[in-house]
């Protein structure tokens, strides 16, 4: 057992559940979002010593998460989405199985990009520094994902609603 002490337990339980469903929101699986939290988290604990005393350690561990789940990306080359949600989901009106099926068909750097941008609500110098790419590239991502995004009467609506 590592010693990570009092203090990481407690963020743990603080912030897991967010963390949760932060993994879910980029990754569209419940399954692969409990893996990349937990991944995450043993990343966090062995440098939790040096990271604790930062102004922002859910930060660190999400800036972990995102670049975990493009490095899995990156491996995999493949999609397992859902239209499933998890408790405590945002909704606007319009069902999230709708949302998550215009976002699914997004290529998973767009989805991270486009998740990264509204969701966590992060500047494009943030996203590229997350996700290792440059604020261009970024920029690009976005563009076409919203391109995308537009062509379909669903999104546009939910964006007007």
């Amino acid at each position: 057992m590592r010693p990570w002490g009092v203090e990481f337990e407690e963020f743990v339980q603080a912030r897991g559940a967010a963390l949760l469903r932060y993994g879910y929101v980029l990754t569209g699986n419940a399954d692969d979002a409990a893996d990349l939290v937990q991944e995450a988290l043993l990343k966090l604990g062995d440098t939790w010593q040096r990271v604790r005393n930062k102004d922002n350690p859910e930060g660190y561990v999400r800036t972990i998460m995102a670049r975990q789940h493009v490095s899995w990306w990156r491996r995999r080359r493949r999609e397992q989405v859902t239209g499933e949600v998890p408790e405590g989901s945002y909704t606007d009106g319009h069902s999230s199985e709708e949302l998550w099926h215009e976002l699914r068909a997004l290529p998973r750097k767009q989805r991270a990009v486009i998740v990264l941008r509204y969701y966590e609500d992060l500047s494009d110098k943030e996203i590229a520094e997350i996700l290792g790419i440059s604020r261009g590239t970024v920029r690009s991502q976005a563009s076409r994902a919203l391109d995308k995004l537009r062509v379909r009467p669903s999104v546009l609506e939910m964006g007007r609603a």
